[in-house]
């Protein structure tokens, strides 16, 4: 397991590897389709984002309500592919870290590869433990949005796997060739 703590290098991101499990501890931003639309209104109409891209973590959440006592409701991922329309350009600004679960566009993965930036996997129905890792939370803009509010969370020791290194090599399509070559023999014999 590496540590990566957020907002990170080029350097540690470069090091890390499509497969590693990695704990995340810093500050990580989330933000869903309705913020990213919000995110390319503003970069469209010349104007600056509301939160620093460079060496940034963007994951693709919206938190539930807090239970009392508690820092944030559940936080689990959701679709990436929903945001690969916007990812490459924000890639292209300094995001260096996106957060989700399930596979990426090919335009994601080569602005990935173009920025030496990476694509991590949460874990997807774990959303309760993850909260348990987020340390603080705050709406950092677009509050309007409710639960699609980009958060500025603090977390310690938050778990996901590198999914796409900064390389390109992707866990999703290495798994699917992997599962086609175990069918095709299979059904040879």
């Amino acid at each position: 397991m590496r540590r990566v703590t957020l907002p990170a290098g080029r350097e540690e991101i470069a090091r890390l590897r499509a497969g590693d499990g990695v704990l995340l501890s810093g500050v990580i931003y989330t933000a869903r389709d309705a913020a990213h639309m919000r995110f390319r209104e503003l970069l469209d109409a010349g104007k600056p984002l509301p939160i620093e891209l460079r060496g940034a973590a963007i994951y693709y959440a919206g938190p539930s309500p807090a239970p009392p006592g508690t820092v944030t409701g559940s936080i689990g991922p959701t679709t990436s592919s929903r945001m690969d329309a916007f990812a490459p350009r924000l890639i292209r600004l300094g995001l260096l870290c996106t957060i989700g679960k399930g596979a990426r566009s090919e335009e994601v993965i080569e602005a990935i590869k173009e920025r030496c930036a990476v694509y991590l996997a949460a874990v997807g129905g774990a959303g309760a433990l993850l909260a348990e890792r987020v340390i603080s939370s705050e709406t950092a803009a677009f509050p309007e949005l409710g639960a699609e509010a980009v958060r500025r969370l603090i977390v310690r020791d938050f778990p996901a796997t590198v999914a796409v290194d900064a390389t390109g090599r992707d866990i999703y399509a290495e798994g699917r060739a992997a599962y086609l070559r175990a069918a095709a023999d299979a059904g040879g014999r």
